[in-house]
């Protein structure tokens, strides 16, 4: 594991020693790597909707009714 050096401004780093006076983390870095855990999970989501969006405005627009994507979407979510 690599060490690093950051600097922390003093709102944040009363934050960090706050969760670690409450017994929620260990160490500071402990708390620093289970909350870039918590960013790159969160990107992957916003990585995820963006390329279903993305397909779903390349496939173009749909003539079904409102009735008939209702049913279509209840069919795929029953199986």
């Amino acid at each position: 594991m690599s060490r690093q050096s950051i600097s922390f401004t003093a709102p944040n780093d009363d934050w960090l020693k706050s969760q670690i006076e409450n017994k929620e983390y260990t160490s500071k870095s402990e708390l620093v790597n289970d909350l870039i855990r918590q960013a790159r999970g969160q990107q992957a989501q916003i990585d995820w909707i963006k390329a279903k969006l993305s397909n779903a405005e390349n496939s173009g627009f749909t003539t079904d009714s409102k009735k008939q994507i209702l049913e279509q979407s209840k069919s795929l979510l029953n199986g």
